[in-house]
């Protein structure tokens, strides 16, 4: 008997890719304004800015070797032991970054932030400040990433105290500071180079996602050309706000995130992104967790695949190349078909098709958008090649698309105007 497998929950990664901060922030220490705070200069009476962060940096730098070493003693030394329950959750903190497998660690200060009542809370010696983390785990990160903590010290008898962790959260970036790591114990599931981070009461579902996860890396790889070496991380869990954003706007029916690639910068999530993506991580949303199919998987990972290439193809073209590898990934088993999605596109989405769906058509009704991607990029599949239709995401990831150089890149790779490639995914029959 043949099924249909079930279509993924709309909604998926379409702004993860084009807009959304994702995990980590720059490198770098300039100062900047937050949503939610101001950044201000430290000029405390009797306070040296200079010595003040020599002396902030070293205390996190205890705490990131501490990491390294499994030193928790180190670790929670300028932790204020006045306050059980920041010590307990920084023990947290800890137990859950021993579970990861880290090739470099690194806190430094950035940029202070004002907190009034911090200040009366603690005194005049109060300081609040963005700390960064700077991190590569093995095996998963080409290069370092980093993301943002929001930590408030205190000095009491010549020494910095660590005091609050979750002060100054809304003056951090909307999503890039929320972590795996941030919230309940964890376990942390390898499997060759997929990790999956679930609930650590629910070790047995990491291992049967890590099964599924493995199949969805080949899925990516037996449909999109250019080269991937299929580390990802998957993030599974129970807690709500491990889905850092919430979207759900549209009208396709069941209309929520399913799962979102989230993308890793080395550049600052409180400003636009300049510099190319460094990798992503897929995040699922609790609801599905212990559902999960290849196919989502598969369209998640396709963005993993891509995303290192650059941010700037359109996203009808990224979230076109992903379901295009999601269904071919699909109809390698011959007990399975998208012949109903094919039947939906050809007759529901492609006859009102004026323009290839943008970021506009997407927030209108994702279902059709989604589809009308996937025909655009079957159609230059069957036009251009896989390796054709590679080099045309390329080449549009690359380039700062003004509408004359959109219509450009178009035009050279497949020998249409933006306008006639539109009249001729309509016409075309798959």
């Amino acid at each position: 008997m043949v099924n249909q497998r079930g279509r993924l929950l709309a909604g998926v990664a379409a702004l993860a890719l084009v807009g959304t901060a994702g995990f980590v922030v720059a490198d770098r220490s300039d100062q900047g304004v937050a949503p939610g705070g101001t950044a201000v200069a430290a000029r405390k009476p009797g306070v040296d800015p200079a010595v003040r962060k020599h002396q902030l940096d070293a205390i996190l730098g205890q705490r990131s070797t501490a990491v390294v070493k499994g030193d928790l003693k180190s670790f929670l030394v300028a932790v204020d032991p006045k306050q059980p329950k920041l010590l307990a959750r920084q023990k947290l903190l800890f137990t859950n970054l021993r579970k990861f497998q880290f090739a470099s660690l690194r806190y430094f200060v950035a940029d202070e932030r004002e907190a009034p009542a911090q200040v009366a809370k603690f005194g005049p010696t109060t300081y609040s400040t963005r700390v960064m983390m700077r991190y590569r785990l093995t095996g998963l990160d080409p290069k370092p990433v980093q993301t943002d903590l929001g930590y408030t010290f205190v000095q009491r008898a010549g020494r910095w105290i660590l005091v609050a962790d979750d002060a100054i959260d809304e003056t951090l970036s909307e999503d890039g500071h929320r972590q795996p790591w941030d919230y309940q114990e964890i376990a942390v599931v390898r499997k060759d180079k997929v990790v999956v981070v679930v609930d650590k009461r629910e070790a047995a579902l990491g291992q049967k996602i890590a099964q599924v996860s493995e199949d969805a890396v080949e899925g990516v790889r037996r449909h999109w050309p250019r080269p991937w070496n299929g580390a990802v991380m998957v993030v599974a869990m129970s807690e709500p706000r491990v889905l850092s954003t919430v979207w759900t706007a549209g009208t396709g029916a069941g209309w929520t995130i399913a799962a979102k690639a989230v993308t890793l910068y080395d550049g600052e999530p409180l400003g636009l992104k300049t510099v190319a993506p460094v990798g992503s991580r897929i995040v699922v949303n609790p609801a599905v967790r212990k559902d999960l199919e290849e196919d989502l998987l598969v369209h998640e990972m396709t963005h993993v695949a891509t995303v290192p290439i650059g941010i700037r193809t359109p996203i009808w073209l990224v979230e076109g190349v992903a379901e295009y590898v999601r269904s071919h990934a699909i109809e390698d088993d011959p007990h399975w078909t998208i012949d109903p999605y094919r039947r939906t596109v050809r007759t529901k989405y492609l006859p009102s098709m004026k323009v290839l769906p943008g970021e506009a058509e997407f927030d209108q009704n994702g279902d059709r958008s989604y589809g009308q991607a996937w025909w655009a990029t079957e159609y230059l599949a069957s036009k251009l090649g896989k390796k054709g239709l590679a080099a045309l995401y390329t080449d549009l990831a690359l380039h700062d698309l003004s509408p004359t150089t959109y219509a450009s890149i178009i035009k050279k790779h497949t020998g249409q105007t933006p306008a006639q490639l539109t009249a001729a995914v309509k016409k075309f029959k798959d």
